[in-house]
């Protein structure tokens, strides 16, 4: 993917003064068009769920202010928010002059949600983060991998027993579309259903090791891709992507009517 306007992959001036134009959207038909979703309605519910570490602004008599803040993107935007744009909108509050820290925040869920054409909920703070320890990790599976891309969703098979699980692995990793750079997560797949083969589903995310689209996009082709071939009855998908620019992000999809998962962070966010 390239965009003369992008400022992912290219040097890009440190903002001196607050400017909403940094942020750029990103049309989510893009990837979904990809893997067959162009015309039909969306199988999932879902948000990216931002944690903002480097946040500050300056009060009206110019003495800086720090913070920490949760951006909330719904799925069914019409853009995703690439994540470079975000972390130098963000910078560029550092030298901007607010009356209160409200206004601050009602400026970032405006802007946000201009980009993202639908609104984003903006909270000061972090969640109180939980570890799940239900999840059942099956890196430790002794497998030969031999596929790193592109996806390959024929390595997925279930056997005839029916479960309620959610498994974990650590070893998700697919590359920036622009840059070519390493993408790293820890993703969580909750589902009931026929047993999904872990072999299958180990070998199946490390096809991604190879593969270049954008983290948004990653978790939507997993959710898809389970979706049609292990017949789940229910089913929840959520990346923990590692911090970069002192952001992360956690996309989450599921089958509508699913609760959302309590916000987690992992030790390599």
């Amino acid at each position: 993917m390239t965009h003369p306007d992008l400022p992912l992959g290219r040097e890009v001036a440190y903002p001196d003064r607050y400017d909403a134009g940094l942020l750029f959207p990103i049309p989510r038909a893009m990837g979904r068009g990809e893997i067959g979703l162009r015309d039909a309605a969306l199988p999932f519910a879902g948000h990216d769920r931002w944690h903002a570490y480097e946040l500050s602004w300056l009060d009206v008599r110019g003495k800086p202010v720090v913070a920490t803040a949760t951006l909330a993107v719904p799925a069914d935007s019409p853009h995703l928010v690439e994540s470079k744009s975000l972390k130098l909108y963000l910078n560029s509050l550092n030298a901007a002059r607010f009356e209160s820290p409200a206004r601050v925040r009602e400026t970032i869920a405006a802007d946000l949600s201009h980009a993202a054409g639908a609104p984003v909920v903006v909270e000061f703070g972090l969640p109180s983060f939980e570890t799940d320890d239900a999840a059942m990790s099956i890196d430790d599976l002794d497998v030969e991998i031999d596929r790193y891309g592109p996806p390959d969703a024929a390595l997925l098979a279930v056997h005839d027993d029916v479960v309620e699980e959610t498994l974990r692995s650590d070893l998700l990793k697919s590359n920036c579309p622009v840059t070519g750079q390493p993408d790293w997560a820890t993703v969580r797949i909750a589902y009931r259903g026929p047993r999904v083969d872990r072999a299958g589903l180990l070998r199946y995310l490390v096809s991604f090791r190879d593969h270049a689209e954008f983290h948004e996009q990653c978790v939507e082709r997993i959710f898809v891709d389970l979706l049609a071939h292990c017949r789940c009855e229910a089913l929840s998908v959520e990346a923990r992507y590692t911090r970069r620019g002192g952001l992360d992000i956690n996309p989450w999809r599921a089958l509508p009517g699913t609760p959302a998962p309590k916000a987690g962070r992992d030790l390599r966010q």
